[in-house]
Protein backbone atom coordinates (compact mmCIF):
# COMPACT_ATOMS: atom_id res chain seq x y z
CA UNK A 1 0.00 0.00 0.00
CA UNK A 2 1.38 3.30 -1.00
CA UNK A 3 2.68 6.00 1.90
CA UNK A 4 0.63 9.11 2.35
CA UNK A 5 2.04 11.60 -0.15
CA UNK A 6 5.05 13.47 1.20
CA UNK A 7 5.84 10.88 3.91
CA UNK A 8 9.85 11.31 4.13
CA UNK A 9 10.27 10.53 8.11
CA UNK A 10 12.05 7.34 9.22
CA UNK A 11 9.38 6.48 11.29
CA UNK A 12 6.90 3.81 10.11
CA UNK A 13 3.46 5.85 8.97
CA UNK A 14 -0.09 5.47 9.79
CA UNK A 15 -2.74 7.00 8.43
CA UNK A 16 -6.34 7.81 10.27
CA UNK A 17 -9.76 7.25 9.81
CA UNK A 18 -11.31 9.88 11.80
CA UNK A 19 -9.37 12.41 14.51
CA UNK A 20 -9.30 12.20 17.93
CA UNK A 21 -10.27 14.48 20.60
CA UNK A 22 -7.34 13.31 22.65
CA UNK A 23 -4.49 11.72 22.74
CA UNK A 24 -5.95 8.18 22.59
CA UNK A 25 -6.37 7.02 18.87
CA UNK A 26 -8.51 3.47 18.97
CA UNK A 27 -8.32 0.66 16.33
CA UNK A 28 -11.74 2.04 14.55
CA UNK A 29 -10.06 5.04 13.79
CA UNK A 30 -7.00 3.40 11.63
CA UNK A 31 -7.80 3.43 7.88
CA UNK A 32 -3.92 2.11 6.86
CA UNK A 33 -0.98 1.23 8.51
CA UNK A 34 2.88 0.72 7.13
CA UNK A 35 3.57 -3.00 7.23
CA UNK A 36 7.14 -2.29 8.39
CA UNK A 37 5.34 -0.53 11.56
CA UNK A 38 5.46 -2.83 14.58
CA UNK A 39 3.58 -3.39 18.43
CA UNK A 40 5.31 -0.69 20.51
CA UNK A 41 7.43 1.45 17.90
CA UNK A 42 7.07 5.34 17.51
CA UNK A 43 5.35 5.84 14.15
CA UNK A 44 4.39 8.89 11.85
CA UNK A 45 0.74 9.86 11.77
CA UNK A 46 -1.31 11.12 8.86
CA UNK A 47 -4.86 12.48 8.90
CA UNK A 48 -7.08 11.14 6.07
CA UNK A 49 -6.10 13.70 3.61
CA UNK A 50 -2.48 13.12 4.43
CA UNK A 51 -1.75 15.96 6.51
CA UNK A 52 0.68 15.29 9.40
CA UNK A 53 -1.04 14.71 12.50
CA UNK A 54 1.93 14.01 14.88
CA UNK A 55 3.83 11.44 16.20
CA UNK A 56 2.58 8.26 18.35
CA UNK A 57 3.43 4.75 20.09
CA UNK A 58 2.30 2.05 17.78
CA UNK A 59 0.25 -1.05 19.53
CA UNK A 60 -1.94 -2.91 17.12
CA UNK A 61 -3.06 -5.83 19.82
CA UNK A 62 -4.30 -2.90 22.05
CA UNK A 63 -7.93 -1.47 22.15
CA UNK A 64 -5.97 1.86 22.23
CA UNK A 65 -3.95 1.54 18.98
CA UNK A 66 -2.07 5.20 18.75
CA UNK A 67 -0.91 7.01 22.15
CA UNK A 68 -0.22 10.26 20.38
CA UNK A 69 2.83 11.35 21.74
CA UNK A 70 3.81 14.60 19.71
CA UNK A 71 2.51 16.92 17.24
CA UNK A 72 5.54 18.29 15.60
CA UNK A 73 6.49 15.00 13.04
CA UNK A 74 8.67 17.38 10.92
CA UNK A 75 10.80 17.96 13.75
CA UNK A 76 10.55 15.04 15.94
CA UNK A 77 13.83 13.22 17.54
CA UNK A 78 12.97 10.58 19.89
CA UNK A 79 16.19 11.27 21.96
CA UNK A 80 15.11 15.03 22.55
CA UNK A 81 11.70 14.36 22.70
CA UNK A 82 12.29 12.34 26.12
CA UNK A 83 14.63 15.00 27.26
CA UNK A 84 12.38 18.06 26.68
CA UNK A 85 9.04 16.18 28.09
CA UNK A 86 10.80 14.71 31.61
CA UNK A 87 12.78 17.57 32.00
CA UNK A 88 9.83 20.02 31.81
CA UNK A 89 7.94 17.48 33.92
CA UNK A 90 10.89 17.81 36.46
CA UNK A 91 10.87 21.60 36.45
CA UNK A 92 7.24 21.51 37.61
CA UNK A 93 8.00 19.42 40.48
CA UNK A 94 11.03 21.06 41.78
CA UNK A 95 11.54 24.35 40.61
CA UNK A 96 7.70 26.12 40.32
CA UNK A 97 6.02 23.40 43.07
CA UNK A 98 8.80 23.03 45.10
CA UNK A 99 8.13 19.64 46.57
CA UNK A 100 11.41 19.11 47.58
CA UNK A 101 11.47 21.04 50.84
CA UNK A 102 8.09 19.11 51.80
CA UNK A 103 8.95 15.68 51.17
CA UNK A 104 11.21 13.02 49.02
CA UNK A 105 8.55 10.91 47.51
CA UNK A 106 6.09 12.53 44.58
CA UNK A 107 4.77 11.65 41.06
CA UNK A 108 7.33 13.19 38.30
CA UNK A 109 5.64 11.99 35.40
CA UNK A 110 1.52 11.55 35.54
CA UNK A 111 0.65 9.69 31.56
CA UNK A 112 -1.13 12.04 29.80
CA UNK A 113 -0.64 14.85 32.32
CA UNK A 114 2.99 15.20 31.20
CA UNK A 115 2.61 14.53 27.94
CA UNK A 116 3.89 10.91 28.32
CA UNK A 117 0.59 8.40 27.58
CA UNK A 118 1.26 5.14 29.28
CA UNK A 119 3.78 6.02 32.10
CA UNK A 120 4.00 6.82 35.50
CA UNK A 121 7.22 7.72 37.04
CA UNK A 122 7.17 8.21 40.83
CA UNK A 123 10.03 9.33 43.54
CA UNK A 124 11.07 7.53 46.68
CA UNK A 125 13.96 8.98 47.71
CA UNK A 126 16.60 8.10 45.03
CA UNK A 127 14.45 5.47 43.65
CA UNK A 128 12.14 6.58 40.94
CA UNK A 129 9.59 3.86 39.85
CA UNK A 130 8.76 3.40 36.06
CA UNK A 131 5.04 2.36 36.35
CA UNK A 132 4.01 1.11 32.23
CA UNK A 133 0.52 1.17 31.09
CA UNK A 134 2.05 0.62 27.46
CA UNK A 135 4.30 -1.63 25.42
CA UNK A 136 5.55 1.78 23.51
CA UNK A 137 6.71 3.17 27.09
CA UNK A 138 7.79 0.06 28.10
CA UNK A 139 10.06 0.17 25.01
CA UNK A 140 11.18 3.83 25.74
CA UNK A 141 12.76 2.66 29.37
CA UNK A 142 16.38 3.19 28.34
CA UNK A 143 15.66 6.57 27.24
CA UNK A 144 13.41 7.37 29.90
CA UNK A 145 16.58 6.23 32.65
CA UNK A 146 18.60 8.66 30.78
CA UNK A 147 16.55 11.39 31.02
CA UNK A 148 15.91 10.88 33.98
CA UNK A 149 19.48 10.35 35.29
CA UNK A 150 20.49 13.36 33.90
CA UNK A 151 18.27 15.25 36.57
CA UNK A 152 18.49 12.61 39.41
CA UNK A 153 22.23 11.18 38.72
CA UNK A 154 21.89 9.05 42.11
CA UNK A 155 18.77 7.58 40.54
CA UNK A 156 18.02 3.79 41.02
CA UNK A 157 15.21 2.65 38.61
CA UNK A 158 12.40 0.16 39.26
CA UNK A 159 9.81 -1.06 36.91
CA UNK A 160 5.91 -1.85 37.66
CA UNK A 161 3.18 -3.13 35.30
CA UNK A 162 -0.13 -4.88 36.00
CA UNK A 163 -0.61 -8.20 35.35
CA UNK A 164 -3.88 -6.62 32.81
CA UNK A 165 -1.60 -4.24 31.16
CA UNK A 166 1.07 -6.85 30.47
CA UNK A 167 -1.72 -9.39 29.34
CA UNK A 168 -3.61 -6.40 27.31
CA UNK A 169 -0.01 -4.80 25.92
CA UNK A 170 2.12 -7.41 25.04
CA UNK A 171 4.80 -7.38 27.26
CA UNK A 172 6.25 -9.00 30.24
CA UNK A 173 8.31 -7.48 33.32
CA UNK A 174 10.29 -9.89 35.56
CA UNK A 175 9.54 -10.70 38.57
CA UNK A 176 11.29 -9.09 41.53
CA UNK A 177 11.07 -9.55 45.31
CA UNK A 178 10.29 -7.12 47.82
CA UNK A 179 12.49 -3.23 48.04
CA UNK A 180 11.76 -1.57 50.83
CA UNK A 181 13.02 2.37 51.29
CA UNK A 182 11.88 5.20 53.77
CA UNK A 183 10.41 8.30 52.77
CA UNK A 184 9.55 11.56 54.67
CA UNK A 185 6.57 13.35 53.99
CA UNK A 186 5.45 16.53 55.36
CA UNK A 187 7.60 15.58 58.64
CA UNK A 188 6.15 12.06 58.63
CA UNK A 189 8.14 8.74 57.89
CA UNK A 190 6.82 5.90 55.97
CA UNK A 191 8.70 2.99 55.20
CA UNK A 192 7.50 1.82 51.40
CA UNK A 193 7.59 -1.36 49.94
CA UNK A 194 8.53 -0.40 46.05
CA UNK A 195 8.33 -3.64 44.00
CA UNK A 196 5.11 -5.30 45.45
CA UNK A 197 3.08 -2.45 47.07
CA UNK A 198 -0.31 -1.25 45.80
CA UNK A 199 0.50 1.50 42.66
CA UNK A 200 4.13 2.03 42.72
CA UNK A 201 4.27 1.49 46.80
CA UNK A 202 2.42 4.55 47.86
CA UNK A 203 -0.15 6.99 47.35
CA UNK A 204 1.79 10.50 46.87
CA UNK A 205 -1.99 11.85 45.17
CA UNK A 206 -3.28 11.99 48.80
CA UNK A 207 0.23 14.25 49.95
CA UNK A 208 -2.54 17.30 50.35
CA UNK A 209 -5.54 15.80 51.31
CA UNK A 210 -3.54 14.21 54.36
CA UNK A 211 -2.16 18.10 55.36
CA UNK A 212 -5.63 19.03 54.86
CA UNK A 213 -6.94 16.68 57.49
CA UNK A 214 -4.69 17.97 59.95
CA UNK A 215 -6.95 20.99 61.45
CA UNK A 216 -9.90 18.55 61.87
CA UNK A 217 -8.10 16.25 64.64
CA UNK A 218 -6.69 17.94 67.56
CA UNK A 219 -8.22 15.94 70.79
CA UNK A 220 -10.94 13.91 68.62
CA UNK A 221 -11.14 10.03 67.81
CA UNK A 222 -10.37 9.22 64.23
CA UNK A 223 -11.71 6.25 62.08
CA UNK A 224 -8.76 5.52 58.81
CA UNK A 225 -11.04 3.20 56.82
CA UNK A 226 -8.97 1.44 54.29
CA UNK A 227 -5.95 2.93 55.61
CA UNK A 228 -3.45 0.72 53.27
CA UNK A 229 0.02 1.95 55.43
CA UNK A 230 -1.62 4.20 57.07
CA UNK A 231 -1.18 7.84 55.71
CA UNK A 232 -4.22 9.67 56.71
CA UNK A 233 -4.12 7.91 60.51
CA UNK A 234 -0.83 8.61 60.94
CA UNK A 235 -1.03 12.89 60.10
CA UNK A 236 -4.11 12.43 62.01
CA UNK A 237 -1.97 11.61 65.50
CA UNK A 238 1.47 12.97 64.68
CA UNK A 239 0.72 16.69 63.02
CA UNK A 240 -3.15 16.61 64.16
CA UNK A 241 -2.66 15.45 67.92
CA UNK A 242 -5.66 13.15 67.51
CA UNK A 243 -6.82 12.13 70.49
CA UNK A 244 -7.75 8.13 69.11
CA UNK A 245 -7.12 6.49 66.14
CA UNK A 246 -8.06 3.09 64.74
CA UNK A 247 -6.76 2.06 61.40
CA UNK A 248 -8.61 -0.38 59.17
CA UNK A 249 -7.10 -2.29 56.68
CA UNK A 250 -8.05 -6.01 54.65
CA UNK A 251 -3.87 -6.34 53.10
CA UNK A 252 -2.46 -7.86 56.03
CA UNK A 253 0.88 -6.63 54.74
CA UNK A 254 0.19 -3.31 54.26
CA UNK A 255 -1.30 -3.57 58.18
CA UNK A 256 2.29 -4.95 59.12
CA UNK A 257 3.81 -1.48 57.27
CA UNK A 258 1.33 0.57 59.23
CA UNK A 259 2.04 -0.71 62.54
CA UNK A 260 6.02 -0.43 61.23
CA UNK A 261 4.98 3.30 60.37
CA UNK A 262 3.81 3.84 63.49
CA UNK A 263 6.87 2.81 65.04
CA UNK A 264 8.59 4.93 62.94
CA UNK A 265 6.96 8.02 64.36
CA UNK A 266 6.42 7.05 67.49
CA UNK A 267 2.61 7.30 67.86
CA UNK A 268 -0.22 4.83 69.19
CA UNK A 269 -2.26 3.72 66.68
CA UNK A 270 -4.37 0.78 66.54
CA UNK A 271 -4.46 -1.05 63.32
CA UNK A 272 -7.05 -3.72 62.76
CA UNK A 273 -6.66 -6.15 59.90
CA UNK A 274 -9.78 -6.68 58.75
CA UNK A 275 -12.45 -5.56 55.54
CA UNK A 276 -14.08 -2.58 56.72
CA UNK A 277 -17.61 -3.43 55.53
CA UNK A 278 -18.02 -5.90 58.16
CA UNK A 279 -16.35 -3.63 60.61
CA UNK A 280 -18.42 -0.70 60.51
CA UNK A 281 -21.67 -2.83 60.84
CA UNK A 282 -20.06 -4.04 64.10
CA UNK A 283 -19.38 -0.79 65.29
CA UNK A 284 -22.73 0.32 64.42
CA UNK A 285 -24.31 -2.55 66.48
CA UNK A 286 -22.32 -1.95 69.14
CA UNK A 287 -22.98 1.96 69.30
CA UNK A 288 -19.20 2.96 68.93
CA UNK A 289 -18.68 6.66 67.04
CA UNK A 290 -15.49 8.53 65.83
CA UNK A 291 -15.38 12.66 65.74
CA UNK A 292 -13.58 12.00 62.14
CA UNK A 293 -13.45 9.21 59.58
CA UNK A 294 -12.18 8.88 56.66
CA UNK A 295 -13.00 6.35 54.18
CA UNK A 296 -10.39 5.82 51.02
CA UNK A 297 -10.75 2.88 49.58
CA UNK A 298 -9.23 1.18 46.49
CA UNK A 299 -10.82 1.18 43.02
CA UNK A 300 -14.24 -0.26 43.39
CA UNK A 301 -15.34 0.56 39.64
CA UNK A 302 -12.38 -0.79 37.35
CA UNK A 303 -14.56 -1.30 34.05
CA UNK A 304 -17.21 -0.19 32.07
CA UNK A 305 -19.31 -3.56 33.28
CA UNK A 306 -18.38 -3.15 37.11
CA UNK A 307 -20.07 -0.07 37.39
CA UNK A 308 -23.12 -0.70 38.56
CA UNK A 309 -22.19 -2.92 41.47
CA UNK A 310 -19.15 -0.74 42.31
CA UNK A 311 -21.30 2.62 42.60
CA UNK A 312 -23.21 0.82 45.36
CA UNK A 313 -20.56 -0.36 47.09
CA UNK A 314 -19.58 3.32 47.63
CA UNK A 315 -23.32 4.07 48.85
CA UNK A 316 -22.90 0.63 50.82
CA UNK A 317 -19.38 2.15 52.46
CA UNK A 318 -20.61 5.59 52.78
CA UNK A 319 -23.81 4.86 54.47
CA UNK A 320 -21.88 2.56 57.32
CA UNK A 321 -19.28 5.05 57.82
CA UNK A 322 -22.36 7.99 58.18
CA UNK A 323 -23.94 5.27 60.96
CA UNK A 324 -20.60 5.81 62.86
CA UNK A 325 -20.15 9.53 62.74
CA UNK A 326 -20.88 11.65 66.22
CA UNK A 327 -23.63 14.13 65.70
CA UNK A 328 -21.17 17.49 64.49
CA UNK A 329 -18.31 15.14 63.35
CA UNK A 330 -16.78 14.97 60.05
CA UNK A 331 -16.90 12.73 56.85
CA UNK A 332 -13.41 12.63 54.48
CA UNK A 333 -15.01 10.50 51.70
CA UNK A 334 -12.34 9.91 48.56
CA UNK A 335 -12.60 7.67 44.81
CA UNK A 336 -10.22 6.88 43.07
CA UNK A 337 -12.46 4.92 40.28
CA UNK A 338 -12.06 7.23 37.30
CA UNK A 339 -15.12 5.85 35.63
CA UNK A 340 -16.65 7.21 38.74
CA UNK A 341 -18.08 11.42 37.77
CA UNK A 342 -18.15 14.01 40.08
CA UNK A 343 -21.78 14.39 39.97
CA UNK A 344 -22.53 10.51 40.44
CA UNK A 345 -19.98 10.37 43.15
CA UNK A 346 -21.82 13.19 44.64
CA UNK A 347 -25.56 11.52 43.82
CA UNK A 348 -23.51 8.18 45.82
CA UNK A 349 -22.74 9.83 49.23
CA UNK A 350 -26.62 12.13 48.76
CA UNK A 351 -27.87 8.80 48.56
CA UNK A 352 -25.92 7.12 51.69
CA UNK A 353 -26.67 10.47 53.81
CA UNK A 354 -30.70 9.48 53.00
CA UNK A 355 -30.27 5.94 53.53
CA UNK A 356 -28.39 6.90 56.93
CA UNK A 357 -30.81 9.57 58.26
CA UNK A 358 -28.06 11.93 58.65
CA UNK A 359 -28.12 16.15 57.14
CA UNK A 360 -24.40 16.10 55.61
CA UNK A 361 -22.88 19.56 54.33
CA UNK A 362 -20.37 19.54 52.03
CA UNK A 363 -17.71 21.75 53.00
CA UNK A 364 -15.03 21.38 50.30
CA UNK A 365 -13.94 19.51 47.38
CA UNK A 366 -10.73 18.28 46.28
CA UNK A 367 -8.35 16.14 44.11
CA UNK A 368 -4.95 14.99 43.60
CA UNK A 369 -2.04 17.54 44.06
CA UNK A 370 -0.68 19.18 41.44
CA UNK A 371 1.89 16.98 40.80
CA UNK A 372 -0.89 15.01 39.12
CA UNK A 373 -1.75 17.17 36.49
CA UNK A 374 -4.70 16.42 33.91
CA UNK A 375 -4.41 17.48 30.45
CA UNK A 376 -7.46 19.41 29.37
CA UNK A 377 -8.28 17.32 26.73
CA UNK A 378 -7.95 13.94 28.95
CA UNK A 379 -10.95 14.60 31.76
CA UNK A 380 -10.35 11.09 32.61
CA UNK A 381 -7.28 11.93 34.13
CA UNK A 382 -9.26 13.55 36.96
CA UNK A 383 -9.38 10.12 38.83
CA UNK A 384 -9.09 11.18 42.36
CA UNK A 385 -12.42 12.93 44.27
CA UNK A 386 -12.72 13.84 48.04
CA UNK A 387 -15.53 15.44 49.80
CA UNK A 388 -15.34 17.19 52.69
CA UNK A 389 -18.34 16.58 54.98
CA UNK A 390 -19.53 17.79 58.28
CA UNK A 391 -22.05 15.28 59.95
CA UNK A 392 -25.64 16.56 61.84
Amino acid sequence: MPAPAGHISPLPWVKLRSASASANIFKRMIDETDPKAKAGDLVAVYDKADAPYGVALYNPKSLITLRLVDRDLAHFDAEAFFSRRISRAVELRRDILKLDAATDAYRIVHDLGDGLPGLIVDRYGDFLVLEFYSLGMFKQAARIERALASLYPNAKFLHRASSHTESMEGFRLKPSGPSFTRVTENGVDFEVNLATGHKTGFFCDQRDNRSALVPFCPGRKVLDVCSYTGGFGLYAKKLGGAQEVTAVELDPEACELCKKNARLNKVDIETVCVDAFPYLRQMAANHQTYDVVVLDPYKMIASREGYTLGRQKYVDLNRLALSVIKEGGFLVTASCSGLLGWEDFLQALRTAAGSARRRVEILRKSGAGPDHPVAVDSPEGEYLKVIWCRVL
